[in-house]
């Protein structure tokens, strides 16, 4: 299954990286414990392994990385 965006963006309420997956109008919501200076390439790497975690084709192109 291929998911329609995966955006990462830091939360400052829990102090972490917030990577928000979007398929169709289902949104799933996972956090990741990259520091808060973690350059993009990380934090990249971090939502491809959250989509194929939770079972979607990992596509970097759909990535978005909000600071």
């Amino acid at each position: 299954m291929r998911a329609d965006l995966a955006e990462v963006s830091w939360d400052a309420t829990k102090s972490n990286w917030l990577v928000r997956i979007e398929v169709g109008e289902e949104v799933v919501r996972r956090h990741c414990n990259a520091p808060q200076s973690a350059d993009d390439t990380t934090l990249q790497a971090a939502a491809l392994k959250t989509l194929l975690d939770e079972g979607y084709e990992a596509d970097a192109s759909i990535v978005k990385i909000k600071r």
